[in-house]
């Protein structure tokens, strides 16, 4: 009898074997807002939200989610969304757990590709996104491991995804037009920029204790952070840019591997030249090497000459050249001997018919010209202008009006004239050249007043140099003309030829073959 008076009581656990047979996203949901203290729901306003708060339980063990299966989530699972109370709710003893429990509903990924759906629930996740930005930003204690542990977990669910970047036409790769290109933005954005901004208060509160941190903020965390540098949203690269650089900062024992780690220059230089994040990288880098102590140890500068100067081969440079030719001028500025091994590098890559190209070298040159110390100058001068002579005498107006403008840096036009036995006679006949027969009238008007300051300075070596110049150009004269005559003596021989010998075409009938084919036969 009393069996069956029981039976028909209603069973209060039902609802959690209903939660474990739908598997465990509801679970989880459940286990967010308070399990079975559904009963003691309190209804409160945050905004234009409606917001379901369950006090927080005694321990935090049973609530929060598994951010390493946090994927976006089905309507079963959404229906149970629900924002929870503001921190300022709350007493203090209970922010800590209201805390843990708001990342824990943060981990939640959603679909924006589909822009009308979800919007409640993306909403939601939004403004406590915001919220736990505020908290981080103003907490008045160390954050113990527990909270560690599930900030790196939100943080994975949220940032580390596969990139799926969009197929680049030809142009783009060859660096044509790349200012001109529009950026692909990623449409989590909204959701994205607040987890970025919550990750870089946590990282530079004075509350996260580096030592207990670094538990979580890992090599394999740092690896996977690096590999977001390739997203082609440039609002991600920066705050990417800002967070490593943070992290840098803060975490000093891993400054040796992000050192390392950060080197993806050879596989992009050698093998792809693909990737959107370079810039932002060097970016990184220019921090680092202007702090670098002196003297400068053996492996920066294998560093220097093996993995940035080449990166001035790639046919993309225009994307990443500022950032790369201030990172080099550090390098000049903290120990001038290097001098010598970046003009040699400069020197190997020098393209050769890209003109664009050719300008952002000569601006580089004059950066670096003006870190160099005599010395280190004396060593590569020749080679130097050599190359210089070559783009004054450029058809491209703008490659050869560049060359001509480093006579306006006082340093470098002091180098030249200290220099200018040696100088002048390497550059003099392209400065002829260009005052007799270049097409454009500014190039002509900048080498005459740049011709004027030799004469002026020294007559008499410029009065050598213009002999030989016109001995030189008169041996032209003679080679050209011997030339010609030696391909007039060829044609002659060959009319010779021609007329003595004659070619007839006659028909010829193949061997059991009815169609006649054609045979040439020689008469001599």
């Amino acid at each position: 009898m009393f069996k069956q008076i029981l039976s028909k009581l209603p069973r209060k656990s039902s609802k959690n074997s209903e939660s474990r047979e739908h598997g465990g996203n509801n679970a989880a949901y459940s286990s967010v807002y308070g399990g079975s203290r559904s009963g003691d729901l309190v209804s409160e306003k945050l905004g234009n939200l409606s917001v379901s708060y369950s006090p927080a339980p005694d321990s935090s063990a049973d609530v929060g989610w598994k951010s390493s299966n946090s994927k976006p989530c089905g309507n079963n699972v959404l229906s149970g969304y629900e924002a929870l109370p503001a921190f300022k709710d709350v007493p203090a003893s209970e922010k800590q757990n209201l805390f843990i429990k708001k990342i824990r509903l943060c981990c939640v990924v959603f679909d924006f590709n589909d822009p009308t759906k979800n919007l409640k629930e993306k909403e939601i996740k939004r403004q406590t996104l915001l919220e736990l930005v505020e908290y981080v930003s103003s907490a008045n204690g160390k954050f113990p491991e527990v909270v560690l542990l599930e900030i790196d977990k939100m943080v994975s669910a949220n940032l580390f995804r596969s990139l799926n970047p969009q197929p680049r036409e030809k142009k783009v790769v060859e660096g044509l037009d790349l200012e001109e290109e529009e950026p692909s933005m990623d449409p989590a954005w909204p959701h994205l920029q607040i987890v970025y901004e919550f990750l870089l208060r946590f990282v530079v509160s004075p509350e996260t204790d580096a030592k207990l941190a670094k538990r979580y903020v890992d090599q394999n965390f740092l690896i996977r952070l690096l590999d977001l540098f390739d997203s082609e949203d440039p609002r991600e690269r920066e705050y990417l840019k800002t967070i490593l650089h943070r992290i840098y900062g803060k975490f000093m024992v891993y400054r040796p591997f992000i050192r390392t780690a950060i080197n993806i220059f050879f596989s992009f230089v050698f093998e792809t030249e693909k990737h959107n994040g370079i810039g932002e990288l060097l970016e990184i880098l220019g921090s680092i090497i202007n702090g670098f102590a002196l003297p400068l140890k053996e492996e920066h500068k294998v560093f220097l000459v093996r993995a940035l100067i080449p990166l001035h081969k790639p046919k993309c440079l225009a994307m990443y050249h500022q950032q790369l030719s201030y990172c080099i001028t550090q390098f000049v500025e903290k120990d001038c001997k290097l001098a010598d091994s970046v003009f040699r590098g400069l020197l190997k890559y020098w393209p050769v018919t890209n003109s664009a190209k050719e300008v952002m070298f000569l601006n580089e040159l004059e950066e670096i010209l003006e870190a160099t110390q005599p010395p280190e100058f004396q060593r590569c001068m020749v080679s130097l202008f050599r190359q210089i002579a070559r783009c004054l005498n450029s058809l491209h107006f703008q490659v050869a009006e560049r060359a001509l403008f480093l006579w306006n840096n006082d340093h470098i036009q002091n180098l030249i004239i200290e220099n200018r036995k040696v100088i002048v006679p390497v550059i003099f006949p392209a400065l002829e050249k260009n005052a007799r027969k270049h097409w454009n009238p500014a190039v002509q008007s900048l080498t005459l007043n740049i011709r004027k300051i030799f004469y002026d300075l020294d007559p008499e070596l410029c009065k050598e140099c213009l002999h030989k110049f016109q001995e030189d150009e008169s041996k032209g004269d003679e080679i050209e003309a011997r030339r010609e005559t030696t391909w007039k003596r060829l044609e002659e021989l060959a009319e010779k030829k021609a007329s003595g010998s004659e070619a007839m075409l006659i028909p010829h009938k193949a061997n059991g073959n009815a169609s006649p084919g054609l045979i040439w036969i020689d008469t001599c």
